[in-house]
């Protein structure tokens, strides 16, 4: 007789975790995801209009970790819709593209909006995309990339989605690093209230904003 399917089952997974890919348009978010999420590298992506999603379950430690990562357009034009997605976000996955020195520089503003927008405890990875290109192609260096990373004090990967290189790594790395905090704070739920801004914009007294934080 087969044995009963354990409890678990009724779940597919322990821990859902929501990433989110910034960074500059032509970076290669898209191609990250794909190659991650369906295992395929396209060079021909149609620029992401606002929001995307993909879902991957992965396993990490014994659990069963369901990935919901989404896309970002990094076109001026669309950070206005982005903001409300950085505050569910428990990983943000910043991507510049190493042979494009103004999306490496345009790090810092977009790591600004996440200080602006996201929970302060939100994890970050560097990304530094494309790195499969020729050397003579190169306009940031892995030392500058790293010290870039340092400076934040978060982790810094190489990647290609062309090549898959690294793209593997990241992904369970940050989600490694989010399931272990998730683990230490499931007895703190007062963490989870940090900022409930409705739209992030102007509004730099908390006070004013208290009456407003039930509302939809």
């Amino acid at each position: 007789m087969a044995a009963a399917p354990p409890a678990r089952a009724r779940a597919d997974y322990d821990y859902l975790i929501k990433l989110l890919l910034i960074g500059d348009s032509g970076v290669g978010k898209s191609c990250l995801l794909l190659r991650f999420s369906d295992g395929s590298f396209t060079t021909s992506f149609i620029t992401t209009i606002g929001i995307d999603f993909k879902i991957r379950t992965i396993e990490l430690d014994g659990k069963r970790i369901k990935l919901q990562i989404w896309d970002t357009a990094g076109q001026e034009r669309f950070r206005t819709i982005t903001t409300a997605y950085y505050r569910g976000a428990m990983g943000i996955l910043l991507v510049y593209d190493v042979t494009d020195e103004s999306s490496f520089n345009n790090i810092r503003n977009w790591i600004r909006n996440i200080e602006q927008h996201a929970s302060d405890n939100v994890n970050k990875v560097l990304i530094g995309n494309k790195a499969d290109m020729d050397e003579s192609k190169r306009a940031v260096s892995t030392a500058q990339g790293q010290a870039l990373a340092d400076e934040y004090g978060i982790k810094f990967f190489e990647t290609s989605a062309k090549t898959n290189l690294n793209v593997e790594q990241v992904f369970f790395s940050i989600a490694r690093d989010i399931k272990q905090r998730l683990a230490e704070t499931d007895s703190k739920p007062e963490d989870q209230t940090i900022k409930i801004n409705k739209t992030g914009q102007g509004s730099e007294d908390p006070e004013s904003q208290k009456s407003a934080c039930c509302g939809s």
